[in-house]
């Protein structure tokens, strides 16, 4: 246990605390954090080990000690500030990123590169019309059909449950190994 532990501290520690340190601002705090997280992760090591993704096990267990900080300190918005929440925004839109990328990679040419070049590149379909030298009219609808695509694809892999908003709550495998 204490190698894997020693695993853990070695390959994540900087990266978490970084998080960590970028989020609260403080570095008292930041320690004080830390501590929590891998006391968190020393007590829960069977769970951390059965993990499927442990980075994003790990970065569970320090958004949820970043929760409790605030908590405890009675910061507005249920204890959680604005910038917490777009850094959390931000890591889920980065891991959902890494999750979409092999599925892109299965549409035709047209489309992948449409949606790399306006999704990951933060290129507008306006430069992107420019960049492929096509009408702006096309660029939208190749871009519309590549999300179409993906869609499909997305959906003939993994099952995806809603709630009421249309925010997605639940992935299930379906045929391939998705989300």
């Amino acid at each position: 246990m204490t190698t894997e532990i020693a695993k853990i501290w070695e390959d994540f520690h900087k990266e978490l605390r970084a998080y960590v340190a970028k989020t609260v601002r403080n570095k008292e705090d930041t320690d004080d954090i830390m501590q929590d997280v891998f006391v968190k992760i020393i007590r829960n090591i069977e769970k951390v080990n059965k993990a499927e993704n442990l980075r994003q096990y790990l970065y569970g267990i320090v958004k949820n000690a970043i929760r409790d900080y605030f908590n405890n300190q009675k910061h507005k918005n249920n204890g959680i500030p604005d910038f917490v929440i777009e850094e959390e925004i931000e890591l889920l839109n980065s891991i959902i990123a890494d999750r979409l990328k092999p599925f892109i990679n299965q549409l035709p040419e047209k489309y992948k590169e449409a949606l790399l070049i306006t999704e990951f590149q933060n290129i507008s379909q306006k430069e992107l019309a420019e960049k492929l030298n096509i009408s702006y009219s096309g660029a939208k609808s190749r871009v519309q059909r590549g999300k179409e695509k993906l869609k499909e694809l997305l959906l003939a892999c993994c099952a995806f449950q809603s709630d009421i908003y249309g925010n997605i709550i639940e992935v299930k495998q379906n045929k391939c190994k998705c989300l």
